[in-house]
Order: C-alpha cells, then structure tokens, then sequence
C-alpha cells in the first residue's frame, strides 16, 4: 500500500463524512459539505499527481481511484436530490451509468483488464463538481449545468464502451 492508495482510502473515509455533515444541523450544512466534496476532489487530484510523478501507480488505485469518485458523486447528488435541490432524474441516470460500470469494472478486474480514466471521464467529473457549486449558490445555472454533466457523462460512457470493445478483441 502506497502513499497514493492511502489518500485514495482516505477519500472513501470522506464518503460518510460528507453525508454526516450534509444533514447535520448547522446553518451552514450544505457550505460545510461542499467543503468536505471538494477536499474530496483536492485529494483526489494530490492522490493521481503523487502516483504518476512517483511512479505509485498500481493496479490496485487504477480500480480504486475512479470508484471512490463514483461513490462520492453518486452520494452528494443523492443527498442533493433528497434534498429537492436537484430533479431525480439526473441522479438516476448517473447511478444507472456508474453502477454499471462499477460492476463490469469488477468483472474486468477479475480477468486482469483494467481501463484506466481518461480525458472524457475526468472532463465530465470537473463538470459535475462545477455544477454541484453552482447548485449551492445558483441553483437554477447549477441544474442547467448538471444536464450538460450528465450528457458529458453519457459521451464518457460511450467512449469507455468503444476501448472495452477494442481491448476486447486483443
């Protein structure tokens, strides 16, 4: 276990805590939260940039990594959707995305394939972490902004669809 996959385990650790803080019962909850999602986001950027720079990349954090995203993005939009901050349909359509690329993540990983994030999945992550600020302090542009995240995603999907079909026929 390396320095880069403690700070990924880490953001795990930040999963319920973002949740704890997210319902408590400060005035400032939601503020609060969001600074515990982008610590999230901080560590996960400090986490890729010590693992590439110092040669920390395991097969271990490629798997991990993406996952903590998913399920730190999966609850914040949960909890926005529970809420009413945002429209249902938004965090249903992404749990069914994620889901199912959790899932064949974890078949991928049992036969030694492992498809690494790329620029699609980490420019749709920076879209919905702009969006869930927007949400806070505009929410409105922040919904609007979560519909284009979403297709972004959608595109990502498709993208990482077509490198399994080619690592497929290798």
């Amino acid at each position: 276990m390396n320095v880069a996959n403690i700070i990924t385990i880490f953001r795990f650790i930040l999963i319920p805590y973002f949740v704890f803080v997210f319902f408590s019962s400060s005035q400032n909850s939601i503020y609060l939260s969001v600074v515990v999602f982008f610590s999230a986001g901080f560590t996960d950027i400090l986490d890729g940039y010590i693992a590439r720079n110092f040669n920390m990349i395991t097969k271990l954090g490629t798997v991990l990594d993406p996952l903590a995203d998913k399920l730190m993005l999966i609850t914040v939009l949960s909890c926005f959707t529970l809420k009413g901050y945002i429209p249902i349909f938004i965090i249903i359509v992404l749990a069914i995305k994620e889901l199912s690329m959790i899932f064949t993540g974890i078949i991928l990983y049992q036969r030694n394939v492992v498809i690494p994030a790329n620029i699609f999945g980490k420019a749709s992550t920076f879209l919905f972490y702009i969006s869930i600020l927007f949400v806070v302090f505009n929410k409105l542009l922040g919904v609007i902004l979560l519909y284009f995240a979403l297709l972004s995603t959608l595109a990502a999907y498709v993208n990482y669809f077509f490198i399994f079909m080619k690592k497929k026929e290798l």
